[in-house]
């Protein structure tokens, strides 16, 4: 291997090795959530320093790639996708240090019947495995799933959007459920925007590997109807 094609899988693995941590990080929430385990939510704060620590790191040894071997074609393509999935990774890993947050602030445990009817954990379940293809799809190079990605956040878009309705409706069957209840609906705003920034990763990958931008292209679509 040239030096060139050292430092870009050197690059590739800290990014794999992110998206590991991102994906336990979101694991953890999710259980710390469901377990209302105040104890497991902490752990993902601390670690939390970790997903930044990574993001910074990525960053500058994209930099110094750029710095010292000028790449073209395919390498360009693929630092400039790394800098980006870099970007959405970090974001990722703040909404898990975000449900986590909420576990430890909160007072009472989220209950069993609202997070069926919110289908909260079903979305939340739906977030972790589109992420984990995303890793896949990158490992690969396989752009037949990272385009299908696309439809698979239909159904995280679809419980999003149902949930103030159904949040409501919990509420007026208990007002003091409240703030708990809010709290959902704040984990599902939250999980909505994994959804899109998997889309920006699975994005990033086709570009890199088919040198086509996808971005805004649904948009200009529309556009011309």
């Amino acid at each position: 291997m040239t030096p060139l094609e050292n430092e870009i899988s050197s690059v590739k693995k800290e990014l794999v090795d992110m998206w590991i941590l991102v994906q336990s990080q979101l694991n953890k929430a999710r259980e710390a959530m469901i377990q209302f385990d105040k104890d497991l939510a902490r752990e993902v704060l601390v670690k939390e320093k970790r997903v930044n620590s990574f993001e910074l790191k990525i960053d500058r040894d994209v930099e110094n790639i750029f710095a010292l071997f000028c790449p073209v074609a395919i390498d360009l393509r693929f630092l400039l996708a790394a800098l980006k999935i870099n970007t959405n990774l970090e974001r990722i890993g703040d909404i898990a240090a975000s449900v986590a947050k909420y576990v430890v602030e909160s007072s009472v445990n989220f209950d069993a019947a609202a997070l069926e009817s919110t289908s909260l954990t079903r979305m939340y379940d739906e977030s972790i495995n589109i992420l984990m293809d995303t890793r896949t799809a990158f490992e690969n190079e396989d752009t037949a799933l990272a385009r299908s990605i696309f439809k698979r956040d239909d159904v995280i878009d679809a419980i999003n959007d149902n949930a103030p309705a159904t949040i409501g409706e919990i509420i007026k069957a208990d007002i003091t459920s409240m703030n708990e209840a809010l709290f959902m609906l704040s984990i599902i705003r939250k999980l909505e925007r994994i959804g899109d920034q998997s889309k920006n990763i699975a994005e990033e990958i086709i570009f890199y590997v088919e040198a086509k931008i996808l971005k805004h292209a649904e948009r200009k679509n529309k556009g011309n109807m």
